[in-house]
């Protein structure tokens, strides 16, 4: 059991909710890379089938689900959140090789944000890939992590 409500977030996510919540939000289709960190996104997902991933998730996959990925450039080395709006299976890959999470949270009843996982990423290139969601849109925030 999860715990509910905004305020029960292992960190402070304030930024990337107001982030998800911005109403002038862009929508990138899958595959497509993102304005450099800070950055938030509203990214078109297909049906996990189709979405032709760079790698296949590290959790199996309902095949009713919607999956998508996002490439970003990150200008410096360090500690990110990648926060996301609804239930989804986040991997990040760098350098060919899946990232461990350095830290993961996950509420419900908190509006526009679902899950926040931390990774340690390497200045450069990385895909951030989303799996196991209800629908065909994702909203993500990703942003130097806070302490």
């Amino acid at each position: 059991q999860e715990p509910v409500g905004c305020d029960k977030f292992k960190w402070p996510i304030d930024k990337e909710r107001a982030a998800l919540a911005a109403p002038s939000l862009p929508t990138l289709t899958s595959g497509a890379e993102t304005p450099k960190p800070p950055a938030a996104v509203t990214v078109a997902l297909r049906p996990i089938a189709d979405a032709a991933l760079p790698r296949p998730p590290e959790r199996p996959q309902k095949p009713e689900t919607y999956a998508g990925f996002v490439r970003v450039n990150v200008g410096s080395a360090g500690l990110y959140t990648v926060t996301i709006s609804d239930y989804a299976w986040i991997d990040a890959i760098q350098n060919d090789g899946y990232l461990k999470p350095k830290g993961f949270s996950g509420v419900t009843g908190c509006s526009g944000a679902r899950k926040s996982v931390r990774f340690d990423l390497a200045a450069g290139s990385v895909t951030i890939q989303f799996s196991g969601v209800a629908k065909d849109t994702l909203s993500v925030a990703i942003m130097p992590a806070t302490p």
